[in-house]
């Protein structure tokens, strides 16, 4: 069957996407590959699709159990033989599987890396037919990279036994150091290499300082996604499990997730999570990575992430069905400087350089006001012109600046005459004239300090303080102490200016919902929420996530165009003939009905 013929019947796609095409044409001419390309561009079809044109099995080499798992259950869905092999399986469900391999009745095995280092496995392989093997996640073998894994540099053993076996690598994260680091390590032989463009349209980013917490900011957000799905990022569990806390009572369906918690509490979210029980995953960053849900909405980082290979990632979970989504990231300098005194603290070694160089490139990232998009793309080596509606620079290009200089003088000031032993939060206490016990307790309010910025509110002068931190004229001690640079001490001296956005003085939350494409009517809108209840009743059945059995795009368009044949439905994107056969007479009675 031709290429065309087999997305339409097992994907429901009538057309590969950009570079798809590239990529499998060279897996069936039995070439090395290596393709980059960022999360929801398609990198899983461009093996899937290849593998039911060959004679024997693809071994999928993958470090995340959760995406392996989804996977399969969606591969199976579509009629392809998929299975993997994981600790998590008994014996007899292991035996099993290695039967059906044998036999010849599995087109797809995913495995965990580790397992590469079997002698019982690599031997069960050995008397395999194998078309190619499939390295995803691949710059996990580059100790370049930022999730550098020990059990990927053995992959090199894939060549030395497997020598006629080609091999295909995938990521969606990759400088171009980290690049030739997989071909090296991996051995791949003239390899195709095929990178994709950054740039996601439907991805919409939004970067904004952090007002005290970041609450109410983050409330101000998920007010334009209620009922959406989203992950929201924390860096410590003690922050996920009380945002979640805080986000239920708020009327939010929301659960933590992290390291700390049991195995049975962590899949019990995550199951929750992927069944559209709950709509909010509040979790470090232990959560994510391995989801295939494709339906989020919207990314939130409460902190800043410590490189721009994480970042990217984790904002990568969004959208990944070509609908419109959104992040956000709300930072704080504070953050850069705690977690840049962390790295200090590291061995003196090529790594500490390293990450240092990353942590400063998220920083720039955070702090700049240019595209977004545009940055991101030039720190992998891509080059793009700017988003113009994508980021929220580039929404408000020419924010208005003031000069803050007095009031950065009159903070710096009051940080010199506490001593430099006070956090900010003190420093701008005795600023505003508190009468707070501890101020009174230290004589602090005597000083000529006290009481001589009440003309901003607590929020403001944090802010203030946050900008004279990205200036370098503030630095943050051992104890979250404030002191003076010898920068901070020419501005106190007024041979430098201090300038500002005006917006970060506006201390209140700012809504940042910016959907570029219509949204259905009141009557499509309608009869999108009775297929996807549809969708929960059949997925609770078969015992599969719900977008497994049709995206939330598919049922947009259902609802758009509301087919009344199954030759009008097989027109419809994500629907196979495979799918049809299983679920399409269901949703052709509910469409015909509503009509």
């Amino acid at each position: 069957m031709e290429k065309i013929a087999l997305l339409q019947r097992y994907f429901g796609h009538k057309a590969f996407r950009p570079l798809q095409e590239e990529v499998i044409d060279a897996i069936l001419a039995r070439r090395d590959v290596l393709m980059v390309l960022p999360t929801g561009g398609g990198k899983s079809l461009c093996y899937q699709l290849p593998t039911l044109m060959t004679e024997g099995v693809t071994v999928v080499i993958s470090p995340l159990l959760a995406l392996m798992h989804d996977q399969v259950t969606a591969l199976r869905q579509a009629g392809i033989a998929a299975a993997m092999l994981s600790s998590m399986q008994t014996i007899d469900e292991v035996r099993k599987i290695e039967a059906a391999l044998l036999r010849g009745e599995i087109k797809l095995l995913y495995v965990a890396p580790e397992r590469l280092g079997n002698a019982y496995f690599t031997g069960l392989l050995s008397r395999l037919r194998l078309n190619f093997f499939v390295v995803d996640e691949a710059h996990c073998v580059s100790e370049w990279g930022h999730e550098f894994r020990e059990d990927y540099r053995k992959l090199s053993l894939l060549k030395t036994r497997f020598s006629s076996v080609p091999i295909a690598a995938f990521t969606a994260t990759a400088t171009e150091a980290v690049e030739r680091d997989i071909v090296s390590q991996l051995r791949l032989i003239d390899p195709v290499r095929v990178r994709g463009p950054l740039f996601r349209r439907n991805l919409t980013v939004h970067v904004r300082h952090r007002i005290k917490e970041g609450k109410e900011q983050l409330l101000a957000f998920l007010d334009a996604h209620k009922g959406e799905a989203g992950i929201v990022y924390t860096l410590s569990r003690n922050g996920a499990e009380s945002l979640a806390h805080f986000l239920q009572t708020k009327g939010y369906k929301a659960v933590a997730y992290h390291a700390g918690l049991t195995t049975e509490t962590k899949n019990e979210a995550y199951r929750a999570f992927v069944n559209d029980e709950v709509d909010i995953v509040v979790a470090t960053i232990a959560f994510g990575m391995g989801i295939d849900k494709s339906n989020i909405r919207y990314v939130v980082h409460m902190r800043m992430p410590k490189t721009p290979e994480n970042y990217y990632q984790e904002i990568g979970r969004a959208g990944r069905d070509g609908l419109e989504a959104e992040t956000l990231l709300l930072f704080s300098a504070s953050d850069i400087v705690q977690q840049r005194r962390f790295i200090e603290e590291l061995p003196d070694t090529p790594y500490r350089m390293q990450v240092l160089k990353k942590l400063s490139a998220m920083a720039r990232y955070c702090e700049s006001e240019t595209c977004r998009h545009r940055y991101i793309a030039a720190y992998f080596g891509d080059t793009i012109a700017p988003c113009g509606n994508a980021c929220d620079n580039c929404l408000s290009p020419d924010a208005e600046r003031i000069d803050v200089t007095e009031a950065a003088q009159k903070l710096l000031a009051a940080v010199y005459r506490t001593r430099q032993r006070f956090g900010l939060h003190y420093v701008v206490d005795v600023l505003r004239g508190s009468n707070e016990r501890k101020i009174r307790d230290n004589g602090h309010d005597t000083l000529s300090v006290y009481g001589i910025g009440k003309e901003y509110t607590k929020a403001q002068w944090l802010s203030i303080g946050d900008r004279l931190l990205e200036t370098g004229a503030l630095d943050i001690g051992k104890h979250r102490t404030y002191r003076l640079t010898s920068f901070g001490a020419e501005v106190l001296k007024g041979i430098y200016p201090v300038t500002m956005r005006k917006t970060r003085l506006e201390i209140k939350p700012m809504a940042t919902t910016t959907r570029k494409t219509p949204l259905l009517s009141d009557e499509e809108e309608d009869v999108f929420r009775r297929l996807r209840a549809l969708r929960s009743e059949l997925a609770a059945e078969h015992g599969v996530p719900p977008y497994v059995i049709f995206s939330d795009k598919t049922l947009r368009e259902l609802a758009a165009h509301r087919p009344k044949s199954k030759e009008e439905m097989l027109a419809v994107h994500g629907i196979g003939e495979v799918k049809f056969e299983r679920y399409g007479e269901m949703f052709l009675v509910l469409l015909t009905e509503t009509c």
